[in-house]
């Protein structure tokens, strides 16, 4: 799973790397010299490119967030303009226990942030925003007003989120896949003809 940053930088090819090592053996505790090692650099180069085990690991959630969302704009070509499809396609990624790992690194680096942790912040000032700006795009494409699909962007990243925690928790990945199923049925067909308007009333006709 390679990062979406300038493939020829030493710092880009070294996340590669180590993005390449978590997926093969996982991301229990390592040092940083262990991570190196099995990275095919050193710890000081680590160092050098990211500033500590912590800016490492912060750079590995956020390229894999990055990689997400490079995901979900192909599935949204591939779902032909159904939302509840995309709905669906896009869990299916994401639940994927081969991403578990590092989806546990990225709560665990998030809810540092909400403690107000210094090396985490970023997360926070920059990871919605992806997120909305990326859901934007991709309904102005299918014909979905910006207004209504940065709401709905919020509310499907919330829910995405929430069944992760769970599943990641739990393990149970029927009971999410059924929440998901129950989520994605609201988004079949032209679903946002139906929505409110800015001033609260309906766009149909009473």
């Amino acid at each position: 799973m390679p990062g979406q940053g300038d493939a020829s930088s030493p710092r880009q090819r070294l996340l590669d790397a180590v993005i390449a090592h978590f997926t093969v053996d996982g991301l229990a505790d390592q040092s940083l010299r262990h991570i190196a090692a099995a990275s095919g650099t050193s710890h000081r180069m680590l160092l050098y490119h990211f500033g500590s085990k912590d800016g490492l690991l912060l750079a590995v959630a956020r390229a894999v967030e990055e990689q997400t969302r490079a995901r979900f704009a192909a599935i949204g070509t591939e779902a032909g303009g159904d939302t509840d499809e995309l709905v669906r396609r896009v869990w299916s990624y994401v639940a994927d226990p081969s991403l578990a790992d590092f989806e546990r690194l990225f709560f665990a680096l998030y809810g540092r942030a909400l403690q107000g942790d210094a090396s985490t912040l970023p997360l926070l000032r920059d990871d919605l925003e992806h997120w909305l700006d990326a859901n934007v795009a991709l309904s102005g494409a299918l014909g979905i007003p910006a207004d209504v699909a940065r709401v709905h962007a919020r509310l499907g990243l919330a829910v995405a989120r929430g069944l992760l925690l769970d599943l990641l928790a739990t393990g149970d990945r029927a009971g999410t896949d059924a929440s998901l199923e129950a989520f994605a049925r609201r988004y079949a067909g032209r679903w946002w003809e139906a929505q409110p308007v800015a001033d609260g009333t309906s766009d149909r006709a009473s």
